[in-house]
């Protein structure tokens, strides 16, 4: 492990506890991505937190670039919150590395506003097959690095149905949060309904 996934993880041990499961994942031709599994959160302990390592080992490179800089760029991992016991979210782990391998596999630079998709359903019986990338900060502060390196930022994700995945291409992501937070949208609840768009 890098000298920046330790801090990584260290930053993550220090604000959610120690996780309690941890599940590797390597594919053809990128490096190894861990999701650690966080339980307890939340102010009520329902919470279950996914959270990836090994994707902030790279800085995030443009698809244009002739050359990638090794060092500079953004760094991030993703964060997923759910509530716990109502459905198998434990199967997240293999798509939550995918999209992390994303910007190794198919150069693609994950900031916030952007939209994921994995092509099936991000648990067992999930309505959502991709997710929203939100503002960093929240949860987890960012963990800053020695220059030249950028910051690590954790981004939560928010699962999306396809009718608000579809909505928010046209629309836009902050559109999108408006009518989350109109309609009272619990966004941590695996099995939600989508909310209501006309």
């Amino acid at each position: 492990m890098s000298d920046v996934l330790d801090l990584v993880e260290a930053r993550l041990r220090t604000t959610l506890g120690e996780p309690d499961a941890r599940a590797a994942v390597t594919f053809l031709g990128t490096d190894r991505v861990e999701v650690l599994r966080f339980t307890g959160g939340g102010p009520d302990g329902d919470l279950v937190r996914y959270v990836t390592l090994g994707m902030s080992d790279r800085p995030m490179t443009d698809p244009t670039a002739v050359l990638a800089d090794p060092l500079r760029g953004p760094r991030a991992e993703l964060v997923l919150s759910v509530k716990a016991g109502r459905a198998d979210v434990d199967k997240v782990l293999r798509p939550l590395a995918v999209l992390a391998a994303s910007p190794q596999v198919e150069g693609v630079i994950v900031a916030p506003g952007a939209s994921l998709d994995v092509g099936e359903p991000l648990w067992p019986g999930a309505p959502f097959t991709s997710v929203l990338v939100a503002e960093p900060g929240g949860l987890v502060a960012d963990l800053e690095l020695d220059e030249p390196l950028d910051p690590v930022r954790f981004l939560p994700l928010l699962p999306m149905t396809s009718n608000e995945a579809a909505w928010k291409r046209v629309h836009g992501a902050e559109a999108l949060q408006e009518r989350w937070l109109k309609g009272g949208t619990d966004l941590r609840d695996p099995l939600r309904s989508g909310v209501a768009l006309t």
